[in-house]
């Protein structure tokens, strides 16, 4: 709950158009959500998205370019992808623990990664939307 708070105002602060949750996220209602958000979830637009296997033809239909955030081989870093980014993209992101699904990775049209020092691997869901959304602001 605090993540996806977290996630709906660093998409307000830095510009992103909307805001799709899974089925499995938390409510972006909840309060705790909102009270972290501080009351961005309102001011953001967002929907709830059917299952993923009927979500990515949606998103592609849309004209969005499903840019996957995951530690993976062969993932393009985040500045590469910004410098050539499509018109129109969704950042696919996944739960804290297992990130994104294989079906959801095999779908995406580009694996992106936020290159990382200090041996650390990766951030929390909520700072990886706020770096990725500044990068392709």
């Amino acid at each position: 709950m605090h993540n996806a708070g977290a996630a709906f105002r660093a998409a307000a602060g830095l510009g992103a158009d909307a805001v799709l949750v899974s089925e499995r996220c938390a409510d972006p209602l909840y309060r705790r959500s909102v009270r972290v958000s501080m009351g961005t979830v309102f001011q953001v637009p967002w929907t709830r998205l059917p299952a993923w296997p009927e979500a990515a033809p949606l998103l592609r239909e849309a004209g969005l370019h499903l840019a996957a955030l995951a530690l993976a081989e062969g993932a393009v870093p985040l500045d590469e992808f910004a410098a050539a980014r499509p018109d129109r993209v969704a950042l696919l992101m996944g739960t804290e623990g297992d990130g994104l699904s294989r079906r959801a990775l095999a779908v995406a049209d580009t694996v992106v990664t936020i290159p990382m020092a200090g041996g650390v691997d990766s951030l929390n869901v909520a700072a990886a939307a706020a770096v990725s959304l500044w990068a392709l602001r």
